[in-house]
């Protein structure tokens, strides 16, 4: 019998546990993107994608998922990229918000976190993240759907 490989075995547990749920496909697919969308954002996550799940009347258990395979690392991981997105949509130079970036999170201290505006690193980051993870949750979103319309040939509830 062949050895299953990690990634497989990861898929497969995910599968399970993501789409063996009595909803319909577009609220577990809007769980997911909505949690992959609070799970990039720093400072948001699973509680995040909770609310949001609760507020779009989404699949709560998907939302929450999406959110711990998002949560944290990916947000270390975009970091730059958040910062080259932000500043593209602001019209910044994005090498003079990096390096501000890393003055502040150099030996951090409450002066130097004053003395930057919010223009000056904040708001590039963040329109950064926010840009990232829309991207990220709508096509989250498409994928989920695609996997499960397919798996389960357009059932209305997916049961268990």
């Amino acid at each position: 019998m062949p050895k299953e490989s990690i990634f497989k075995k990861v898929f497969n547990f995910l599968f399970a546990k993501l789409f063996i749920i009595n909803d319909s496909a577009q609220k577990i697919a809007l769980g997911v993107g909505l949690g992959v969308f609070s799970g990039i954002l720093p400072g948001t996550g699973p509680l995040i994608a909770l609310f949001l799940a609760f507020i779009f009347r989404a699949n709560r258990a998907a939302a929450l998922i999406g959110s711990l395979l998002t949560n944290t690392w990916l947000s270390l991981i975009t970091f730059v990229f958040a910062i080259k997105v932000g500043s593209a949509i602001l019209k910044l130079n994005w090498h003079n918000v990096f390096h501000k970036a890393q003055f502040l999170f150099k030996d951090f201290s409450f002066t130097k976190f004053f003395k930057l505006s919010f223009s000056d690193v904040f708001l590039p980051v963040l329109v950064g993240y926010l840009a990232i993870s829309l991207i990220l949750g709508v096509f989250s979103y498409l994928v989920t759907l695609l996997i499960i319309r397919r798996r389960f040939h357009g059932n209305k509830t997916i049961h268990p």
